[in-house]
């Protein structure tokens, strides 16, 4: 499905947040591996729905589709379940998304899985037996998920004791996976690069799933390109564990203040805006696009570190942010491990078609550009069911033109 977008001159909205895919998703593992947990206001994405659909199954060919939440979750879970023998794969980008880290941890478990394909990489085949409690090193600069998926079992196989190894990426995710199994009765210390799951079973209580922050992060990149918007967003927590929720105090780089009343989060404006800048987003990759995209559109400079994992997500999210940015006229520098923008500019395309890359974050960031533009074209926009299914239905509602091509 390709979009034309037309932005409104202005826009006064209050907006309800969807469910936390990633408070969801961990919710129903420690729900299948602790017994029946009422789950109030699940999310509705695709890689909720694909972790709904897999739970149960015990035999044959379970696809993920782009979910990596769900292969990397999954892998940890069959791996413990008995009488499971299941192929694990997902779509042509998935088989390109490391998963070896996870594997050689959970073998030395005592689990009993094969590559089907390319070392190291899915489709898996997992067959499921009892696990033995032990202590693993894990590389934790590749992903945070590893460590969430073994966490969880932590409690069903009888303890966990895991050493994290190099840079640790995306921490706040595992701080996360460590508070909502909290909250089940399992017993989480983490010290440092240490974390200690005991042995104690998971006692399920209800968990109501609260408004996704890494969404929320979209309202304010759009506040900041478009300074006179009105913008209410409800649905969140203001104690959320999710780590996204520090959204609030970067985009104040832009300036954009965030402040509530009642259960409602009001975006408005900050008494000053950074003219450049200088920030480590190796703890919420999920807030770099809209965070680039924002800067760009507002002609601000920026070096931001710890982009690193963007390579191996839904598509190599660095080079998307690249390549489509350059559509728009700005030229961004790539190290290993930064996007920068010195204020160098080409002219842009004249009438530019935005790609997706078949992922959902880049979808919602190029939505942005429609601010600057009289209209832009984002093609394989759909994909933004995979996180934010009522995306564009929330666009139309705020004054956005959406036409179907």
């Amino acid at each position: 499905m390709d979009l034309k977008i037309v932005a409104p001159q202005n826009v006064d909205c209050v907006v309800n947040m969807p469910a936390s895919k990633s408070v969801s998703n961990r919710a129903l593992i420690i729900s299948a591996l602790g017994g029946t947990m009422q789950v109030n206001n699940l999310a509705t994405c695709d890689d909720t729905q694909v972790l709904i659909d897999a739970l149960w199954v015990t035999r044959g060919t379970v696809n993920v589709g782009a979910a990596g939440t769900a292969m990397r979750f999954l892998t940890a879970y069959f791996a413990c379940c008995d009488d499971v023998d299941v192929i694990l794969d997902g779509c042509d980008r998935m088989r390109e998304r490391p998963i070896e880290p996870l594997v050689t941890a959970l073998r030395l478990l005592g689990a009993d899985i094969d590559y089907c394909g390319t070392e190291g990489f899915p489709p898996l085949r997992v067959r499921g037996k009892r696990l033995h409690p032990g202590t693993v090193v894990m590389r934790s600069d590749v992903s945070s998920q590893f460590v969430s998926a073994l966490m969880m079992i932590g409690p069903e196989i009888g303890g966990l004791t895991i050493e994290l190894e190099g840079n640790v990426v995306s921490r706040p995710y595992i701080d996360l996976t460590a508070a909502v199994m909290a909250e089940q009765g399992a017993s989480v210390i983490m010290r440092g690069n240490t974390i200690e799951v005991a042995a104690d079973p998971y006692r399920t209580q209800p968990i109501t799933v609260g408004g996704d922050w890494s969404a929320a992060a979209w309202w304010m990149a759009l506040k900041a390109v478009m300074p006179t918007a009105t913008v209410a967003l409800t649905g969140l927590h203001p104690n959320s564990a999710q780590g996204d929720k520090s959204a609030v105090r970067l985009f104040e780089n832009l300036g954009v203040g965030a402040s509530w009343q009642g259960d409602t989060l009001h975006l408005g404006d900050t008494f000053w805006c950074a003219c450049s800048s200088f920030a480590d987003l190796n703890s919420t990759p999920d807030l770099i696009q809209p965070f680039v995209m924002a800067h760009c559109l507002t002609d601000k400079q920026f070096r931001i570190t710890g982009v690193s994992t963007l390579r191996i997500k839904e598509t190599d999210r660095v080079e998307a942010l690249r390549s489509e940015l350059l559509k728009l006229g700005y030229v961004l520098q790539v190290e290993s491990d930064a996007l920068i923008w010195r204020g160098e500019k080409v002219a842009p395309a004249t009438e530019p078609v935005f790609d997706s890359h078949g992922d959902h974050r880049m979808a919602m960031t190029l939505a942005l550009a429609a601010v600057k533009m009289s209209a832009i074209v984002i093609t394989n926009a759909q994909v933004v069911t995979k996180s934010y299914p009522g995306f564009w239905q929330q666009l139309a509602n705020v004054g956005f033109k959406i036409t179907e091509l």
